[in-house]
């Protein structure tokens, strides 16, 4: 650039070139009208509309979470910025790295109550990895660069910059940092050489160890690493909601998923297990259930990027901090080294670990008459080969999707585990259908998910995204009211939908395509119709209103003392008896 002065939102739009950012996921207001005038011209990054600043920020987190590069959002003062804290702390608590810029009013009149005046800055502090309140237009570039570089080191996660309007308004020198050295921030990447060949050393010795990979498996893009690993030691891998994708879904050495609504198999390898390796993930209260339970008899092994994250929960014996990807090719070599004869040491560990599996599979009955969720996921599965993009919200439909369809590759999941985030599905698969266009992106939602961002229809027809609509139709608040069945005595409150829409009409509205099954001979149908839309499709299939997820591991209860519903069977059929 030559020494001639542009506004700061000139900066702004210079900064996102350099960033190599693409797409923009918008929503304007007074105090960023100049943003929006500079971006009306520009012909290098897509503006996209959202209808709801939250809806932007998942948008932008989807992009993100299925490819692995930044998402960007921008949003106005005041109630526009405070409507994307949802969005940041469901990217905050899954390490998802997001720049979320927000108006603000002039430097002036902060902390004046002027119009559209939050304390944007404050308000988020609990729920960004980082943010800047920009006071002046001359450290605008290097903020920018700051922000995007904290986002998407070490632990990944959302930044937001604050920017005031004079700040946008001003003309400054623009001077674009190449390098960025922040002396409090220096991300920890390599791992201790030592602690990774203790770690090969306990790995080498185990007789019954098993890999528990989560979400930073992802974000490092390890998963190959993840398969020389299990593949070499013959270790079965078990893995977290945010891990899914992280180890093939098919592969003989797969448990599935782990922890409160895990497969049998799973819980159980790591409640008899003597070693655990942890690679990636953080050992959350669904996962470990009553800690004290955890693993009784396992050492613990823990490679991750973040060390506020080690020891945080449980005990661990050898940890190890760094990149997951770095650290894995260094112990990959050093268990290459070592040439035991993995496959007579594992044996008898995995025989154990079949059995579990032949004992308890995941499993459903299907009638005739009524549709159960579960098989409209294995439909979906088998008629797409598990090809696509699977993007959930929260709730029943989440647990059966990560169940009963298959992940054989990362960033192929997209769901919001740590928050839990009822209407992130939509705005998340309309973001990863934009970054990815070449898939078939699926939402699969409930009844009551939907409704929390359904507006973003609208924003799907208006830029031509095409995305797959899946509701799981139970006119329920579906996981709540499973939780009053078993835990409150079937007192069902609050929970039940009867007013819900006739998403068919209410697809047709917005402009898109509305397809409906009532029984499980439509399933197959309206999925095959489906996938062959050219634009958004909302699939509403009526499920069994009653049916649950199981397994289920209670609240309090350890990981292995998992309930499967046929308490409740028994019951019913004592009662037809005496009756």
């Amino acid at each position: 650039m030559s020494n001639k002065e542009i506004t700061g939102a000139e900066i702004f739009l210079e900064s996102l070139k350099r960033e190599k950012v693409d797409t923009i996921f918008a929503y304007p207001g007074g105090v960023v009208l100049k943003i929006f005038d500079v971006l009306y011209d520009q012909k290098d990054i897509r503006i996209i509309l959202p209808r709801h600043e939250q809806g932007g920020v998942h948008m932008a987190d989807g992009y993100a979470r299925s490819t692995g590069k930044v998402g960007v959002a921008l949003a106005t003062s005041g109630p526009g910025a405070t409507n994307t804290v949802t969005g940041l702390a469901t990217a905050y608590m899954d390490s998802i790295p997001i720049v979320v810029f927000t108006g603000q009013v002039p430097t002036a009149l902060i902390g004046n109550d002027a119009f559209q005046e939050a304390d944007i800055v404050g308000i988020t502090r609990p729920c960004t990895k980082y943010n800047f309140l920009v006071k002046d237009v001359k450290d605008l570039a290097q903020t920018i660069k700051e922000a995007f570089y904290i986002a998407a080191s070490g632990r990944p996660g959302p930044v937001l910059i604050d920017l005031p309007r004079d700040v946008v308004t001003t003309k400054a020198e623009f001077i674009w940092p190449e390098k960025v050295d922040i002396r409090s921030y220096k991300p920890s990447v390599t791992g201790n050489k030592r602690q990774i060949m203790q770690a090969a050393a306990a790995i080498a010795k185990a007789k019954k160890p098993v890999a528990y990979i989560g979400g930073g498996v992802i974000s490092s893009n390890a998963a190959e690493q993840i398969r020389e690993f299990a593949e070499l030691t013959r270790i079965p891998v078990t893995h977290t909601l945010m891990g899914i994708g992280g180890f093939p879904g098919t592969h003989p050495l797969s448990l599935g998923m782990l922890g409160m609504h895990g497969t049998y198999y799973a819980n159980m390898a790591i409640h008899h297990s003597d070693l655990i390796v942890a690679i990636g993930a953080r050992f959350d209260d669904r996962v470990t259930g009553k800690v004290e339970g955890f693993a009784p008899e396992a050492k613990i092994i823990h490679i991750d990027v973040d060390p506020t994250s080690i020891r945080k929960n449980v005990r661990v014996d050898i940890p190890v901090v760094g990149d997951v990807k770095h650290v894995m090719v260094e112990l990959n070599k050093e268990l290459r080294a070592i040439k035991e004869p993995w496959d007579a040491i594992r044996k008898s560990w995995i025989k154990q670990i079949d059995a579990w599996r032949e004992e308890r599979p995941l499993t459903y009955e299907q009638s005739d008459e009524v549709i159960k969720p579960q098989f409209v996921i294995e439909k979906l599965y088998e008629l797409t080969g598990g090809d696509a993009i699977i993007v959930t919200d929260v709730g029943q439909h989440q647990m059966w999707a990560a169940q009963f369809f298959k992940y054989d590759t990362p960033r192929n999941w997209l769901s919001s585990g740590g928050l839990g985030t009822m209407g992130y599905g939509l705005p998340a698969a309309i973001g990863a259908k934009v970054a990815r266009p070449d898939k078939n992106v699926f939402s699969i939602s409930g009844d009551g998910s939907i409704q929390m961002n359904i507006q973003e229809i609208a924003t799907s027809i208006e830029n031509n995204i095409p995305v797959k609509v899946i509701i799981l139709n139970n006119r329920f608040l579906g996981m709540v009211r499973q939780w009053q069945e078993l835990f409150y005595a079937e007192r069902y409150s609050s929970v039940d939908l009867g007013s819900t829409p006739d998403f068919v009409k209410l697809a047709e509205a917005y402009g898109a395509i509305g397809l409906r099954a009532v029984k499980p001979a439509d399933v197959e149908a309206v999925l095959k119709e489906g996938l062959k839309a050219k634009r958004t499709v909302f699939m509403d299939f009526v499920t069994a209103r009653y049916e649950k997820v199981f397994p289920m591991v209670p609240a309090g209860a350890s990981i292995n003392e998992m309930i499967f519903g046929e308490e409740k069977k028994k019951e019913e059929k004592k009662l037809k008896a005496v009756k």
